[in-house]
């Protein structure tokens, strides 16, 4: 059962709208970059609920060495052409596409239920992102939780807090020269949903 969420003293909109897209970008180094737009999404938790609601999420499970475990978040995914569980996305999906020239066609949807739920260090660098400059979009409901960035092999960590309706967009090489997770914290922290964006054939 999902942590309750401690809604934002600034997200009262109703229903959910997008402001401008006028990112912030922070070069990672010189050839991959992120964007961050905090709030770029308003009556963000009243979204987050519908989601969490009436999203068809699933759990699955992956072979880890010599066992098979529990994958530690919900997922759902949304592939190309799909209609997506709310227009505000389509619209969100719309806009990323026209402000970096790239078509976003799926959208992978993540639940992070508690501050058990994580995902690993790792990149999208399946398919076309192994060997072209490409860009993934997060837009985070809920809680927020830490997203954390650092060099492929290690290195210094970046850290961003991501939740009720920021972005963060990562683009340049970071699929393939960066790797970035959601730890696990043994705080309380409420419910959190990630909507990941991505042009065809990143994976």
């Amino acid at each position: 059962m999902p942590q309750a969420l401690q809604a934002s003293l600034w997200d009262g909109v109703d229903p959910p709208a997008l402001g401008p897209l006028v990112p912030d970008r922070a070069h990672l180094d010189a050839t991959a970059w992120v964007d961050v737009l905090p709030g770029w999404l308003t009556g963000a938790d009243d979204l987050y609920q519908q989601l969490a609601d009436e999203v068809p999420w699933r759990a699955e499970r992956r072979q880890m060495y010599d066992s098979v475990v529990d994958v530690p978040r919900l997922l759902s995914f949304y592939r190309a052409g799909a209609a997506l569980p709310h227009p505000v996305l389509a619209e969100a999906k719309q806009r990323l596409s026209a402000h970096y020239g790239e078509e976003f066609t799926t959208a992978g949807f993540c639940f992070y239920r508690d501050g058990g739920d994580s995902v690993a260090w790792h990149g999208d660098d399946k398919g076309r992102g192994s060997h072209t400059d490409t860009h993934v979009a997060i837009l985070s409901l809920g809680s927020p939780r830490p997203l954390l960035l650092r060099p492929r092999g290690g290195g210094p960590t970046t850290r961003y807090p991501l939740g009720h309706g920021d972005l963060l967009v990562m683009g340049g090489a970071c699929q393939r020269t960066w790797e970035h997770a959601i730890p696990k914290t043994a705080r309380p922290v409420g419910g959190r949903i990630s909507i990941q964006f991505r042009p065809h054939d990143v994976l």
